[in-house]
């Protein structure tokens, strides 16, 4: 007997702003520029996309789109929202590996 599989949507598991920041960190430790876009918006979608257009004065089929798993933000609107979200980026050096 075949089992039902349903679709997990991880927006529904970024119930606290500890989550969020795990989740965001491992993102950002992809060092992939689609998926730290892709996982922006699934933060978003969390905090609920509605109140990330008012904050951010963008419109939520923009923010939908951009952050989408084929979209591609501009940095202005990447910070505009990771502004809305209480989320914030950081510098320090980097470490390098040995060859």
């Amino acid at each position: 007997m075949a089992e039902k599989l349903t679709s997990f949507d991880p927006a529904e598991a970024l119930t606290s702003d500890e989550a969020i920041a795990v989740f965001m960190a491992e993102a950002f430790a992809s060092e992939d520029a689609g998926y730290i876009a892709h996982a922006l918006g699934v933060v978003a979608r969390a905090k609920g996309m509605a109140q990330i257009a008012k904050e951010t004065g963008l419109s939520r089929e923009q923010l939908y789109r951009s952050f989408s798993e084929n979209g591609n933000p501009t940095l202005k609107t990447t910070i505009a929202v990771m502004k809305a979200l209480g989320i914030e980026l950081s510098a320090r050096p980097h470490e390098h590996q040995p060859a």
